[in-house]
């Protein structure tokens, strides 16, 4: 398998933290050198290990906005 590159362009926040130390985190991160795009994943302390996540465009993350902010929270 291929070795995976990322850059973390810019960290936007932590969404949440278990006991373990791991953190949900939204940033911007290029992967493969390609345009950065939003992304939603768990990492390990020191950023040691990812777990599964969710990348989003520039134009996905706008819609998202949007929704969210027609939500009844």
């Amino acid at each position: 398998m291929p070795e995976l590159k990322y850059e973390i362009v810019k960290e936007c926040g932590v969404l949440s933290q278990t006991p373990s130390g791991w953190t949900k985190e939204l940033n911007l991160i290029s992967w493969n050198e390609r345009a950065p795009k939003y992304d939603i994943r768990e990492w390990a302390p020191n950023r040691a290990k990812m777990g599964k996540g969710c990348t989003i465009s520039v134009d996905e993350m706008i819609l998202l906005r949007d929704l969210i902010g027609n939500l009844d929270l």
